[in-house]
């Protein structure tokens, strides 16, 4: 497990323990998540540190999950595309691989940072098989590596499309719930409506988002199944929901008032600016286990999200015709992780 300590990496980990899999974490921090997985510590940068942390490692499934940010697409193809080339080769002296699971998302349809959601795309619900954007992707890196890999070495794979990720964990860079959770705490304790910050496409239209619980049973799945083999899958829950149904749901959960989109996109990064001193008092005044806002929430990645001005959604029926039919309610999945946050004192 390529990235155990993020939010889908958790979702897998727990998932092959509860399967009865013996687990490996592998993460840049060496950071444990329990005792039901083995934490590895290593850079996915640097060969020599992999090859260390990986000796007397020989796993048959392995799912990668981890990726890092870069200022620009070329460096963001060198280093997450390096990152798969080394921990692949990494792993090949054991000659133990079975399957290789990599988790990506929407950009690949998207397009990446510096051109999204630019040029012609392909119509929502978004298809697997839709070719290849023109502009440089290291989603298209990543997959280039897996699969020369697979080549060389005989093993299968599987890609997982993720749209926007519901899940638990503290440090992540790209966690909605979270932030949201995040958010709606400070408007409380500061007396502030709870405004979505989103664009008007946003706010009204039609769109979907990814439990990580879903998706690590998809990961399992794939790995284990035949129909699951050599193939890249969307993975959403399997309905559709507007924020403007979701957001007052949300408010009200908080004990918030709350405000839609009016007029222009209302930023978290403007808005929550400055707010670090705010939540460090509301994570004493509470007893949180956290009290450093930047490793619970993410405006840029929610603004992000919320900001578009495009229809964002995919099609899930590949997958289901080749056997995998899970699904989640995805206002289910919210309050659930959001109860999650609370009772683990994340949030007050």
């Amino acid at each position: 497990m390529v990235g155990v300590s993020g939010i889908v990496g958790q979702a897998v980990a727990a998932k092959l323990d509860a399967e009865g899999w013996d687990t490996y974490g592998l993460c840049r921090s060496g950071t444990s998540i329990g005792d039901h997985v083995t934490t590895l510590r290593a850079d996915l940068s640097d060969p020599t540190a992999l090859a260390v942390a990986l000796e007397g490692v020989a796993p048959e499934l392995v799912a990668i999950t981890a990726w890092t940010r870069q200022d620009t697409e070329a460096e963001n193809i060198a280093v997450n595309g390096g990152a798969v080339r080394n921990l692949l080769a990494a792993l090949e002296p054991a000659r133990s691989v079975r399957h290789v699971a990599l988790m990506t998302g929407l950009k690949h349809y998207l397009g990446p940072f510096e051109a999204y959601a630019v040029g012609e795309m392909a119509d929502t619900p978004f298809h697997e098989e839709e070719p290849r954007l023109d502009s440089p992707n290291f989603y298209y890196a990543q997959e280039d590596e897996l699969f020369a890999s697979a080549e060389r070495n005989d093993f299968t794979w599987s890609v997982h499309r993720a749209h926007t990720v519901f899940g638990f964990a503290t440090g992540n860079a790209m966690n909605m719930v979270a932030t949201l959770c995040a958010y709606a705490t400070i408007c409380k304790e500061q007396g502030l409506p709870f405004v979505f910050p989103g664009s008007e496409t946003q706010w009204n239209a039609v769109t979907d988002v990814t439990d990580a619980e879903l998706l690590a049973e998809q990961i399992l799945w794939a790995g284990t199944e035949e129909a699951g083999h050599d193939e890249a899958f969307n993975i959403a829950n399997g309905d559709v929901f507007r924020w403007r149904w979701l957001w007052p749901q949300v408010a009200a959960y908080f004990g918030v008032d709350w405000e839609g989109f009016e007029g222009t996109p209302r930023t978290l990064e403007t808005s929550m600016a400055g707010m670090e001193d705010v939540w460090r008092c509301i994570a004493d005044k509470h007893g949180l286990v956290e009290g450093d806002l930047s490793r619970i929430a993410s405006w840029w990645h929610t603004d992000g999200d919320l900001g578009r001005n495009i229809e964002v959604m995919t099609d899930m029926n590949k997958s289901r015709k080749a056997g995998f039919t899970g699904s989640r309610d995805t206002r289910d999945s919210f309050f659930e992780y959001a109860e999650r946050y609370r009772k683990a004192r994340v949030i007050p």
